[in-house]
């Protein structure tokens, strides 16, 4: 199966999933920069779901870069990636709408935390089909960095209801964390 038409869908739907956050953007009420400041929490907010969702972008690119065959697998383990990336919008509004609440900032650890969960699941799909000794498997090796962003964001999720400041963050220190693509597949490729 041609992984062209899987790539190029998936950009398709992130590339939606982004101009959906911009759009849901509030413009400020006023002219002035007190009424821009009024707004930096959720520009903010937009900022870091913008890094986040071009993080997996990146990695999505990188990955299928190593890879040379997907299967249905792999197709079915891209969809439930991009069905959590897609909803980083929705939270995105949600935490604009409710002034950075506990409950919207856990939904959005949540989302993220989905969203790791889902690409480590891709990037198993793909080593199974390419398989155990393919040039993949050899650049991804261990999967620390991945395992150890998901038990941040299962720790963010419950500190939210005690301090939501401290659960955005860990959400900012994850996405400083994944900022620089993987270079483990890049050092592969070139060798």
């Amino acid at each position: 199966m041609d992984k062209g038409r899987m790539e190029a869908f998936s950009d398709g739907v992130i590339a939606v999933a982004i101009t959906i956050m911009v759009l849901d953007m509030k413009v400020p009420q006023g002219v002035d920069l007190k009424s821009l400041s009024a707004d930096a929490p959720v520009f903010l907010a937009y900022a870091l779901s913008y890094t986040n969702v071009g993080i997996f972008w990146n990695n999505h690119h990188h990955i299928l870069h190593a890879s040379r065959h997907v299967d249905g697998r792999v197709l079915w383990a891209n969809l439930f990636l991009l069905f959590w990336i897609t909803l980083v919008p929705f939270v995105v509004r949600w935490i604009d709408d409710s002034h950075i609440a506990p409950l919207p900032t856990a939904a959005y650890g949540a989302v993220l935390l989905m969203s790791a969960i889902a690409y480590l699941l891709f990037e198993r799909a793909l080593i199974a089909v390419n398989g155990e000794e393919s040039q993949l498997a050899r650049a991804i090796g261990a999967e620390w960095k991945g395992i150890g962003s998901m038990l941040a964001y299962l720790a963010a999720i419950p500190i939210a209801f005690w301090d939501r400041w401290v659960s955005i963050a860990i959400y900012v220190a994850m996405a400083a964390i994944w900022f620089i693509p993987d270079r483990r597949i890049e050092s592969t490729l070139k060798a």
